[in-house]
This record gives C-alpha cells, sequence and structure tokens, in this order.
C-alpha cells in the first residue's frame, strides 16, 4: 500500500515500458507521468502506435508475455500493479479496474449464454467483497443492469448467445458486466470505432450518464478527438510512446500547445471546407526499435529547434496544461 493522495484512483509515474521482439527492444512507453482523479474521465488520444493501448493494457496488467515493465510506478488504487504477481493483479481486473475492448465480441465467451457471463461476473464480486452468492437475486440484478442501460427487451437478450447479437448489443452487454462488477475505473479502448454514427452517439451518452451515477473514472482511447472531446474532461496527447500535452479538453481543442496536438486539431476535418486539401502531418511515425533522439516528434515537426535533437524536454505548465516542447520552457 502507498501513503498517495486518496483523490487519485490511477497515478501513473516514469512507467518505461519496451517489448522483446527479434529485432530488438522496441520502446513502447518513455517516462509517462498521469494521474486520474475519482470520478474523472479523461481521454487519450494520438497515431496508431503511439502507446494508448499498451499504455491501457498496463494498468490492468494485460500486456504481452514479451513486454517488460522497465521503469516506474502504476499505483491503482493505492497498490502498485508492476509490484504484484499474476494472480494478485487478476483479483484487481472487474472490481478495481475493467476494461472494455475495441472488438467487444472477444470479452465474451461464445459457447456461453449472456445471462451465465453475468452470473459469473457477480459470482466473482461477491467472493471479493466476501457476500453470498444468490442466483435468483444475481439473475434479477443482471436484466435490471440492462434496462438500466436502455437494452431493448433485456429478458430476451440476456438468454442468447454473443454472436446473436448486433454490434452494439454486444458492447452494451460488456459495459453492463463491468457495472456489475462496480469498477472504480473503467478502460475504454475504442470501444465505439466498429459501431455506427447512431450507435456510438448513444454508448458515449450512455458512458457520461453512468460515470455521473456510479461515480466511476473512466479512461478513453481513441483516434477520434471529437469523440475525446465529447467524453472527456480533460485529453491526454500521446506521440511515440511520451505524453506530449495533457489539457482540459475544451482549452486543447481551443488553444492546443504542442506542435503535435496542433497538427492533430488541424487534420480534423470540418464541414466549413467546401475546397482545397485536408491537412496533414507530414513524414511517418518513427521506427520505435531505433527512436529519434531528444524529442521523438522533431523529425516531423515545423517548429524544430537544434536543441530539440539533442535533448528530451521536460513537461511544462503552461495555462493549466502540461506540454512537453522547448517552445514553453
Amino acid at each position: 500500500m502507498f501513503a498517495s493522495d486518496n483523490s487519485y484512483i490511477l497515478d501513473v509515474q516514469g512507467l518505461t515500458i519496451v517489448y522483446r521482439t527479434v529485432y530488438g527492444k522496441l520502446a513502447a512507453l518513455n517516462e509517462i507521468d498521469l494521474k486520474v482523479k475519482r470520478g474523472e474521465s479523461i481521454a487519450i488520444v494520438g497515431e496508431s502506435g503511439s502507446g494508448k493501448s499498451t499504455l491501457g493494457l498496463s494498468i490492468v496488467k494485460l500486456l504481452a508475455p514479451n513486454a517488460i515493465y522497465e521503469r516506474g510506478k502504476i499505483i491503482l488504487d493505492g497498490q502498485d500493479i508492476t509490484k504484484l504477481s499474476s494472480g494478485q493483479a487478476a483479483s484487481l481486473r472487474g472490481t478495481t479496474a475493467f476494461m472494455i475492448f475495441q472488438d467487444p465480441l472477444n470479452t465474451l465467451n461464445p459457447v456461453k449464454r449472456i445471462n451465465i457471463q453475468m452470473l459469473e461476473a457477480i459470482k466473482s464480486r461477491s467472493k471479493h467483497e466476501s457476500k453470498p452468492f444468490n442466483e435468483e437475486e444475481a439473475y434479477a440484478e443482471a436484466v435490471q443492469k440492462l434496462k438500466d442501460i436502455r437494452m431493448p427487451d433485456a429478458e430476451s437478450i440476456i438468454e442468447r448467445y454473443p454472436y446473436q447479437l448486433s454490434g452494439g448489443q454486444i458492447q452494451r452487454v460488456v459495459i453492463t458486466m463491468g457495472l456489475l462488477m462496480r469498477p472504480k475505473l473503467m478502460i475504454a479502448d475504442e470501444p465505439t470505432s466498429a459501431l455506427d454514427v447512431t450507435v456510438q452517439a448513444q454508448v458515449l451518452e450512455l458512458m457520461r450518464e453512468l460515470q455521473q451515477q456510479y461515480e466511476m473514472s473512466i479512461i478513453f482511447i481513441t483516434h477520434d478527438i471529437n469523440v475525446a472531446h465529447s467524453i472527456a474532461d480533460k485529453m491526454v496527447v500521446m506521440y511515440a510512446g511520451e505524453i506530449s500535452e495533457i489539457s482540459p479538453s475544451d482549452i486543447l481543442v481551443k488553444n492546443p500547445l504542442h506542435p503535435y496536438s496542433q497538427a492533430l486539431i488541424a487534420s480534423i476535418p470540418t464541414i466549413s471546407k467546401s475546397e482545397g486539401r485536408l491537412n496533414a502531418i507530414s513524414g511517418s511515425p518513427p521506427d520505435m526499435i531505433n527512436p529519434p533522439t531528444g524529442c521523438r516528434f522533431h523529425p516531423r515537426c515545423p517548429s524544430a529547434m537544434p536543441i530539440c535533437s539533442a535533448q528530451s524536454p521536460r513537461a511544462t505548465s503552461k495555462d493549466n496544461s502540461e506540454v512537453r516542447c522547448f517552445l514553453y520552457g
């Protein structure tokens, strides 16, 4: 246990994670510092390969076997996840932190009916709370939770197999299973990317309501800044395994500080663009086995200075934001 600030459900300190590959060590995360308050929602945005999913998986200790927690701490509800065994970390998954994956169908067992899997979730929670398990009461609770998330015909849905449900229905079932576990932190990795626009809006609205109702903290991982802005109190911009900027959502969208954040915002298509080409970020993400020296964005940065290739910038506070860039230090 750590005597950390109890107002934070998550406190990541100097986290560095590498993957062992046949080509050498791949630097997935480098010196990540991130805090999440209880009841707060944050969104992590960035290009593919920026380390967003690795960060989410590291919090619940579900990284691939070739991953190495090289340095740093992940203090989740007072416990350092990096020091726990696989069994100890498993006991925290679901009750302390619950993760929704990009493909929710992979979360469910395809040969078990939905009701069996929901009852298993409640039974697991009961063991954690040292309370007796009553199957009849658990079944009623599962049906009620499906109704709470506005699932039509909940009594029929709960008797089906996962393959008999639509994508939106499966996502709602997975969210319901998370609620049945009553987690303090919900990590959602691209939970709406496979859904159509209408269902996507419904799921986002549902998550906002559930966060307020159950006072959960949410980490929302996405490529879509518009989605991130709609659900998150705060946005975290990642690039090449590092955090470039942390800002309140409204501030980051209106006044991004880091050149990478500015490029991401500028690349968002708008309905007012009647002609001309869409803005794109020049260059390509770096090779993470041999990342650039200094600031990892400097080969693509229009504001790069000589110091950017020689030294790695530290986080600087400015206008309620934190930014890692020599333009502000």
